[in-house]
C-alpha cells in the first residue's frame, strides 16, 4: 500500500478562499479551457488541457490547473498569485522542487447539485478510473471522481436524514453528498488512507467533518444503523485483491451480495440504502432470481441493470484500468488468462452492471423489481426513486377493484407515439414515452391509448372503461375484467399518478 504522506487540512478554509477566488471551479474551468478540453480531462486526455493553460498564461487559475489537474511544475511567483503558498507547503498540499512548486495530491473542482463549489481530493493522476485506465497498479491508490461516483450520487434519495453511512467512501464523494441532508454522516474504508482523502474533500469543499471509522463493510459501525446507506464497492469480480479501490477480494460476486444481505439489518423503518454493484450471469440461473437471493428479509428492493458484458469484454475493461495492457505482453495474457479461468470455474458467461436499492418496509409482502434498463436516463434520479416506491406502496393497497374506483391523471412528461407504416389507416400499434426520469417507453393497445389520453382526473377508471366499451361496441364487463392489470403496469412504471377523488 502507499505510505505517501498527506495534507494536512489545517489551513482547508484559507486555500479554499484562494481557490475559489481564482475562479477554480467547475464554471472556471470549463470557461478556461474550453468544452472540448474539458471533456477531455474526464477521459483523462491532458494535451488539450496542457495547450489551453499554455494559452492562458500565468494568470492564477492556469497555475492551479497545471499544478493540480495536470500535474505540471509552476515557479513559485506564479503560484504565489494563487494560493497562500507557505501555509499550502506547510500543510503539505505543494512541494518544493527547486524554485517550483509541484502538487502532492490531486484537487478536482466539482460542482455540487444546487451549483455548490466543492472539491474532491485524491491521489495524484487518478481523478478518473474505469475505461480510460488509472494505469497506476498500487494496491492502496485513492481515485477521485468517476462515471461510476457520479451515477450514485444522482441515484441517491436526498430527503433530510438523521443519519447517513457511506461504506467504502474512497475520495469522499458520496459523503460529501450526504453531508447536505444529513444531520450526522459516517464514512468507512478498509483503506486508511482513503478515509484522510475524505478528510481532505470535506475540509476543502467547506461541509461539517465525518465520522470516518477503518474496516470492511459494516464491521466498524457494529450495530449502528442508519437512515440512508450508500456505497460504491469494490465490486469488480476479479482473481485475487489486487487494488483496494476495485477488488473486493471475495470469490465471485461475494462482496456484493454480503453488502446488499447485510444492509437490512442497519437500516431504520422507512430508510433506503443505494448501491452500485456487478453480479455474475451463471450458466443456467436466471440472474434475476440470483439477484433476488440477495434482498434482505423484511426491505424492498429495485434493481435495474445498465449493463451486461461478457467475459472477455469484462477483463480486458479492469486490464486497462489497472495499465496492464502497457506491461509485457507475456504478462498481459498471463493475467488474461487468470481472468478467464475464473469465469470458467464459477460457470459465468457475463457480468452485469447496475444498481440496487433497498428500502427498509413493515409490509407483510415486499416488493422486490428487478429489471433491465440499457437506455438513456435522465439523472438525477433521486426523486424517482422515491416515487417508484411510493407507487408500490400505492399498487400494494389497492386490488383490482379498488383500482377500478380509483381516479387517475397522465404524467405531465408522457408523450404519445403512433407507429406504422406510412399512409396506412390505422397504426400498428401505439407508444407512450415519458421524456424525464427513467424515460421509459412501452406498448399500448387501443384501449390503453384511449384510456391513458382520456385521464385528467375527473372521472373514475371503471367510468373511463365503461364510455370506452359503450363507445367500441365492447362488453364493458369483460373490459373491466382484463384492464386492471394493463393500468397496473401503467401506475408501476410512473405513466399514470393516482389523485385523489374530486369532491361530490
Amino acid at each position: 500500500m502507499s505510505t505517501t504522506s498527506l495534507p494536512t487540512p489545517a489551513h482547508a478554509a484559507e486555500l479554499r478562499s484562494a481557490l475559489l477566488a481564482a475562479g477554480f471551479t467547475a464554471d472556471g474551468l470549463l470557461d478556461l479551457l474550453g468544452a472540448p478540453a474539458y471533456a477531455a480531462l474526464a477521459r483523462s486526455e491532458t494535451v488539450p488541457a496542457l495547450r489551453a493553460t499554455r494559452a492562458g498564461g500565468d494568470g492564477p487559475l492556469a497555475s492551479l490547473v497545471r499544478l493540480f489537474l495536470l500535474q505540471q511544475p509552476v515557479p513559485y511567483a506564479h503560484a504565489e498569485r494563487a494560493l497562500p503558498v507557505e501555509a499550502a507547503l506547510a500543510d503539505g498540499w505543494l512541494r518544493r522542487d527547486g524554485d517550483e512548486l509541484r502538487a502532492t495530491v490531486d484537487v478536482r473542482p466539482y460542482g455540487g447539485p444546487d451549483g455548490e463549489d466543492w472539491f474532491i481530493v485524491s491521489d495524484l493522476g487518478c481523478a478518473v478510473g474505469g475505461a480510460g485506465g488509472i494505469g497506476s497498479r498500487e494496491e492502496g491508490v485513492v481515485l477521485g471522481v468517476g462515471g461510476a461516483s457520479t451515477t450514485l450520487a444522482g441515484i441517491t434519495v436526498r430527503t433530510p436524514v438523521g443519519s447517513a453511512l457511506d461504506v467504502g467512501t474512497g475520495s469522499g464523494i458520496q459523503a460529501l453528498h450526504a453531508a447536505q441532508h444529513a444531520t450526522r454522516v459516517t464514512a468507512t474504508d478498509v483503506n486508511p488512507r482513503a478515509l484522510e482523502f475524505t478528510r481532505l474533500t470535506l475540509a476543502l469543499s467547506g461541509a461539517q467533518q465525518a465520522e470516518l471509522l477503518t474496516g470492511s463493510l459494516f464491521e466498524p459501525v457494529g450495530a449502528a444503523t442508519y437512515d440512508l446507506i450508500v456505497s460504491n464497492p469494490p465490486f469488480v469480480i476479479s482473481p485475487g485483491a489486487r487494488l483496494t479501490y476495485r477488488d473486493g477480494g471475495m470469490g465471485g460476486d461475494d462482496l456484493c451480495r454480503t453488502l446488499v444481505q447485510q444492509a437490512g439489518d442497519r437500516l431504520n423503518p422507512g430508510g433506503y440504502a443505494q448501491f452500485l454493484g456487478n453480479w455474475q450471469h451463471v450458466e443456467g440461473e436466471d440472474w434475476r432470481d440470483r439477484l433476488r437471493s440477495w434482498v434482505p428479509r423484511g426491505c424492498d428492493a429495485w434493481i435495474v441493470q445498465r449493463d451486461v458484458q461478457d467475459v472477455t469484454q469484462y477483463a480486458e475493461l479492469w486490464l486497462r484500468d489497472a495499465g496492464d495492457h502497457r506491461t509485457d505482453p507475456a504478462e498481459y495474457a498471463r493475467r488474461y488468462e487468470e481472468w478467464l479461468d475464473e469465469f470458467e470455474a464459477q460457470g459465468t458467461k457475463s457480468v452485469g452492471f447496475g444498481w440496487i436499492t433497498l428500502r427498509r418496509t413493515d409490509a407483510a409482502e415486499p416488493s422486490i423489481v428487478i429489471e433491465e434498463w440499457p437506455h438513456t436516463v435522465e439523472q438525477p434520479l433521486g426523486d424517482a426513486v422515491l416515487a417508484h416506491f411510493a407507487r408500490q406502496d400505492y399498487l400494494r393497497e389497492h386490488d383490482d377493484a379498488a383500482l377500478l374506483e380509483a381516479h387517475f391523471v397522465l404524467a405531465a412528461e408522457v408523450v404519445q407515439e403512433q407507429v406504422g407504416a406510412p399512409g396506412a389507416e390505422d397504426p400498428e400499434h401505439v407508444v407512450l414515452r415519458q421524456s424525464r426520469g427513467m424515460m421509459r417507453a412501452t406498448k399500448v393497445d387501443t384501449v390503453g391509448a384511449g384510456f391513458a389520453g382520456v385521464c385528467d382526473g375527473s372521472l373514475s377508471a371503471g367510468r373511463i372503461l365503461d364510455a370506452i366499451a359503450q363507445l367500441m361496441q365492447e362488453d364493458a364487463v369483460m373490459l373491466r375484467d382484463r384492464t386492471p392489470e394493463a393500468i397496473r403496469m401503467l401506475v408501476e412504471q410512473g405513466f399514470l399518478e393516482p389523485v385523489a377523488r374530486p369532491a361530490q
